[in-house]
């Protein structure tokens, strides 16, 4: 019912910035709490950052608090990622991902209802 489609990834040198976008389909987005999630190679899938619906509340990964910032334009759709100072440790594929069942953003990628395809994000050293 709700489809998402990541953009944005790219290849950047430590210290450069990206922006991710999230676009959605569907005429509840705007009820639905959304959030971003990373996955390394060799790694489980992580939660990153999430914003409700209503507030907003928002969570943001304690190792990205200060570089990263989420937001989201319910006139359009869309849902941000901002990304700023990245580290090679930021190297992941990032999926968006979003949830009707909560007023606060999940941690947990299981209570979350509708994914993307993912967007790779690359940062050299």
């Amino acid at each position: 019912q709700v489809q998402l489609v990541e953009s944005g990834g790219g290849v950047v040198q430590a210290g450069g910035s990206l922006r991710l976008s999230c676009a959605a389909s569907g005429r509840t987005f705007s009820t639905y709490t959304v959030g971003w999630f990373r996955q390394a190679p060799g790694k489980e899938r992580e939660f990153v950052a999430g914003i409700s619906a209503s507030g907003p509340n928002i969570k943001i990964k304690d190792s990205v608090k200060g570089r990263f910032t989420i937001s989201r334009d319910n006139a359009k759709n869309t849902m941000y990622l901002q990304m700023n100072s990245l580290k090679p440790e930021d190297t992941a594929v990032y999926y968006c991902a979003a949830t009707g069942r909560f007023t606060v953003p999940p941690v947990l990628r299981t209570w979350y209802d509708y994914w993307g395809q993912g967007t790779q994000v690359t940062v050299s050293s």
